[in-house]
């Protein structure tokens, strides 16, 4: 499970074995959340409160290259 960072208490990372399309999880102490990040789109929440839904999804935004180029990296995909 590969950590790109933690901010704020949110740890967003993604897991070995995930497929396409790109996305991220998201994760503190009250449950996890995972997020499509090419069109940021919230895909599943189990447990995190909107405020953290949120400021989850204003990080993605910020960070999206980051992500997809984390993501390429890890899976072997050439940009």
């Amino acid at each position: 499970m590969p950590t790109l960072f933690i901010i704020f208490g949110l740890r967003f990372f993604f897991y070995s074995n995930e497929h396409l399309p790109i996305h991220i999880d998201v994760r503190n102490a009250d449950g996890e959340a995972k997020f499509e990040v090419e069109e940021i789109k919230l895909v599943s929440n189990r447990g995190l409160k909107n405020k953290d839904i949120n400021l989850a999804q204003s990080l993605i935004e910020e960070n999206k290259e980051i992500i997809i180029a984390k993501w390429n990296e890890y899976h072997g995909k050439q940009n």
